[in-house]
């Protein structure tokens, strides 16, 4: 509750240098004591609550609350806030309790905003046709939908009303800025809500956004950060002049090093230094840390951008319309080149410049090398890679989002009906090539790219190797889950939940379901029944269910290579499934173990032991990077193998005890 000054407290604020247009306009609290508020002026309507706390600042000097050298219009500051030295002036704001504001130039909100909700972000698509409008709660797989789906324009007009009036809910002549926040040192912040907890140290510029920190995840900005048009989710750290110009910033995302970003999506835990971002869709764990490299009119995720990294969208016939897709996992290798449109598989590694469109979908897990300015591909090679395998291991553990209300749905499996399924489809692309052409060709032809007949071969097996162990996984975890002493029983337990999960599956951005169920949501979004918050809920069941759908689509596939249905398997059938998957992932990790191998070889201590023999060589590098034997990962390997043979024979014996 507030009331209005008495004589005594007007007369001793303003022998402390305050004034104000109309003191009948300025409210305080109960408890409200005079001697906290100096030079101060207010105008409009203000709200001022109680100063009782003092305040530590870092190196320990103490100062109190309240508000000293500020200009205030048309706000409410709550209990035990902190404004000092506002240069210009706050206005139409509420600031929430326990927040200390420093050294500010601005803090105004004019005219109504939606405080960056809503606005249009022209993603992909430099050209226009793939705006995606941005909000507080929108999600990578959503935006996924909005951006793919323009097939569907029914749809992406609902969900465009949708937002739209989530925006309108959000519009406001008035700001906020919430509780224990602190801004200091900063210029100007025009129409932007700040969350709890925000850290706002040195920003240049703010305006039309919104900053969703709280206290699990606090938000920080930096030394001369500036942000137009933007929506920044709980848990980013943007610093150091970075630029942040009409864009969606996800959860737990990282910024720094003058890093430029514009007219682009950002979802989870991506990561941008030094670089440049214009007009892209990055999806979780997309990350850049070098100044020379651009991403552009792209859609990437779980993608690592070396050194130099760049794309081109415009011909120079008719502008930036082209856009190309780099699909979840792919990396890309210093001062490599993709001219748009082009289409890169999953975990696929792209080594130099490729000018001739490659559409290499199809053929997951490869290598695109270039080859006297052609595009070589070798299917599968990055299977049996370490960096791989490290990259699956890694990203959950650098999982930076500590809101408790995760908007992304992710699926870390490396495999998956989405990567299988495009192995599956590998393996009958290269028989094809084989068949049409010839076994004894030299180099096939392929969608712009170049295979080698060496290349085919070998990816066909680790396809196949890749196959079988997911298959196996699959099966194993399925029997693992229930107890079972018969064959009818086994029956039973392998029986799939329900039919959803079988035909194509899609990769929306992080959650990998089947596309059966996201067509079932865009029909039910047509027909106007689901609300924001709705979409948010199937989307999450998606994510939710997916081992039920995975094992549908495994189920399917086994039925397909036994030749019966599940309800026919024999115990046969079962323990040679059994033993090719244990065989699968024992070869499949020697290969990754013997890749591991290289990075311990003498070409890998170059450089060691400068001044000395080959043994000092060793021996420095045995201290800097320890010993094969030793290495973290290494020992991983091993153990995995251990423990998947364990598996493996466990089940087999399990077997062996049923009867027909």
């Amino acid at each position: 509750m507030f009331r209005s000054l008495t004589t005594q407290e007007i007369a001793q604020l303003e022998a402390q240098g305050c004034s104000a247009k109309n003191w009948a306009d300025v409210e305080v609290a109960e408890a409200f004591d005079a001697r906290y508020v100096r030079n101060t002026s207010f105008s409009g309507h203000n709200k001022l609550g109680v100063f009782h706390r003092e305040i530590t600042l870092p190196g320990g000097l103490s100062i109190h609350s309240g508000i000293y050298n500020a200009t205030l219009h048309n706000c409410e500051v709550g209990d035990d806030a902190h404004l000092y030295n506002i240069h210009n002036y706050i206005a139409n704001y509420h600031i929430g309790a326990n927040t200390c504001i420093e050294n500010v130039n601005a803090i105004l909100v004019d005219g109504k905003s939606t405080f960056g909700n809503g606005v249009r972000v022209p993603v992909m698509n430099e050209g226009g046709g793939r705006e995606i409008p941005i909000f507080n709660e929108l999600s990578a797989s959503l935006a996924y939908i909005l951006t793919l789906y323009r097939h569907r324009p029914e749809m992406i007009r609902e969900v465009e009303r949708l937002v739209d009036a989530y925006a309108e809910e959000q519009a406001s002549d008035h700001g906020y800025i919430g509780d224990h926040v602190r801004i200091l040192n900063c210029g100007s912040i025009k129409n932007v809500r700040v969350g709890d907890y925000a850290e706002l140290v040195g920003v240049s510029r703010l305006k039309n956004g919104t900053i969703n920190s709280n206290e699990s995840a606090p938000v920080r900005l930096g030394s001369g950060v500036k942000c137009a048009d933007f929506i920044i989710a709980s848990g980013v750290e943007i610093g150091d002049s970075t630029l942040v110009d009409k864009c969606f910033v996800g959860q737990g995302c990282i910024f720094d090093k003058h890093y430029s970003a514009g007219e682009s999506l950002f979802f989870s835990n991506c990561q941008g230094m030094h670089g440049e971002a214009c007009a892209i869709f990055a999806g979780p764990y997309t990350v850049t840390h070098h100044k020379s490299t651009l991403l552009i009119a792209g859609m990437f995720s779980f993608l690592n951008a070396g050194s130099g990294s760049n794309q081109s969208n415009h011909m120079y016939k008719l502008g930036p319309i082209h856009q190309g897709i780099a699909e979840r996992g792919a990396k890309t290798t210093s001062d490599s080149y993709l001219l748009w449109p082009s289409k890169i598989g999953a975990f696929s590694l792209v080594m130099g410049r490729h000018t001739h469109h490659a559409d290499t979908s199809d053929l997951p897990f490869s290598y695109l090398i270039e080859n006297q300015a052609d595009s070589f591909l070798v299917p599968g090679a990055n299977l049996r890679t370490v960096g791989t395998i490290r990259d699956a291991q890694k990203w959950p553990k650098r999982d930076n989002r500590k809101d408790p209300n995760k908007l992304d749905q992710i699926n870390f499996n490396l495999l998956s009906p989405y990567t299988v399924q495009k192995m599956w489809r590998g393996r009958e692309v290269l028989n094809e090539l084989q068949e049409l052409s010839g076994e004894n060709t030299e180099v096939y032809g392929y969608k712009n790219c170049k295979i080698r007949n060496s290349s085919l071969k070998h990816g066909r097996d680790l396809y196949t190797i890749g196959i079988q162990k997911f298959l196996g996984n699959s099966l194993i975890s399925r029997l693992e889950k229930s107890e079972w002493h018969s064959l009818e029983e086994i029956h039973a337990v392998l029986r799939p939940d329900s039919e959803i999960g079988l035909g194509d599956w899609v990769d929306m951005a992080g959650l990998i379901a089947p596309r059966s169920e996201v067509t079932r949501l865009l029909d039910d979004i047509e027909a106007d029944k689901l609300s924001l918050a709705a979409i948010r809920q199937r989307l999450e069941k998606m994510h939710a269910d997916y081992y039920s759908y995975e094992w549908t689509w495994a189920c399917k596939k086994l039925e397909q290579l036994w030749g019966c249905k599940v309800s026919e398997v024999t115990l046969d059938q079962l323990r040679k499934t059994i033993q090719e998957w244990r065989e699968a992932v024992v070869r499949l990790d020697q290969m990754v173990y013997d890749d591991a191998r290289k990075e311990f070889d003498l070409n890998s201590q170059t450089g060691f032991g400068v001044d000395g023999d080959r043994e000092q060589a060793e021996a420095d590098f045995e201290e800097v990077r320890g010993s094969f034997e030793s290495n973290s990962f290494v020992k991983a390997v091993l153990e995995h193998i251990e423990t998947k043979t364990k598996l493996g024979n466990g089940m087999l014996a399990k077997l062996a005890e049923v009867n027909e």
